[in-house]
């Protein structure tokens, strides 16, 4: 498999390869609580929210959220924003320039770079915790996320996948544990050709992965949200026994 770090940073990019690393340390003040918006000389800003009573004294988790099509950070924000005030961890929401996420339209672009941007800016003001870094997405989001957190699993600890409609990640680096949910009515994006699919191939690749079907269709449930938090969190003991690490269903 082709190395993208041996290409540069230009080149790593279209194959999905973040130019983003940890820091040492901050070089800014940290933050206060609430909502800040990042911004961007071409708009569609990302959004990051800090918690109330977030202790900067150690690492600090960090789950970056992904929108679906046509979508913005206002429509999946409120899925996620009520858990990182009461877990305390970042949530980074970062908006696809176009309508959808660059991958989808036809291949890595615009939207890596914000996203490395965006990363840089968190990072700058706080120290993140290597063990709990998670890209989550929902829809084309999640696929989003699925994609560029395989290729990227040196970095992101977690990926968390709502109705993902395809995987495609151009190489794969670190062993991210993996977290799919789909809805087993999903019209839009049947389970049975996309998570069931990747659940099979992840598990062919030995990737540490929950699945998670779920009677419903092509939406957010606010019940897998909280069983996903819980898996970042690392408090899989908590989730529901619908949420397991075997093969799904044949």
């Amino acid at each position: 498999m082709l190395d993208p770090d041996l290409l540069g940073p230009s080149h790593g990019m279209l194959l999905g390869r973040l130019n983003f690393t940890l820091p040492g340390s901050p070089t800014q003040p940290p933050l206060p609580a609430g909502r800040h918006n990042l911004q961007f000389p071409e708009g569609r800003e990302a959004v990051l929210v800090v918690p109330e009573g977030l202790d900067i004294t150690t690492p600090v988790p960090l789950l970056v959220l992904c929108h679906g099509a046509g979508g913005e950070a206002d429509k999946v924000l409120p899925y996620f924003v009520r858990w990182a005030r009461a877990r305390r961890f970042l949530l980074l929401t970062p908006q696809s320039l176009f309508p959808t996420w660059d991958i989808v339209i036809g291949g890595h672009g615009p939207d890596l770079e914000r996203l490395d941007t965006a990363l840089r800016q968190v990072a700058a003001c706080f120290r993140l915790d290597p063990a709990r870094i998670a890209l989550a997405g929902f829809s084309d989001g999640g696929s989003y996320a699925l994609s560029v957190g395989l290729s990227n699993g040196d970095l992101f600890s977690h990926v968390i996948a709502l109705s993902a409609g395809f995987m495609n990640a151009f190489t794969r680096h670190g062993t991210p544990k993996v977290f799919l949910a789909h809805g087993r009515s999903d019209t839009q994006l049947p389970y049975d050709t996309s998570a069931r699919t990747h659940a099979l191939k992840l598990l062919e690749e030995g990737v540490d992965l929950t699945l998670l079907p779920f009677d419903g269709e092509h939406r957010i449930e606010p019940a897998v949200v909280a069983q996903a938090v819980a898996f970042f969190m690392g408090e899989e003991g908590a989730q529901a026994p619908a949420a397991q690490r075997v093969v799904p269903d044949p």
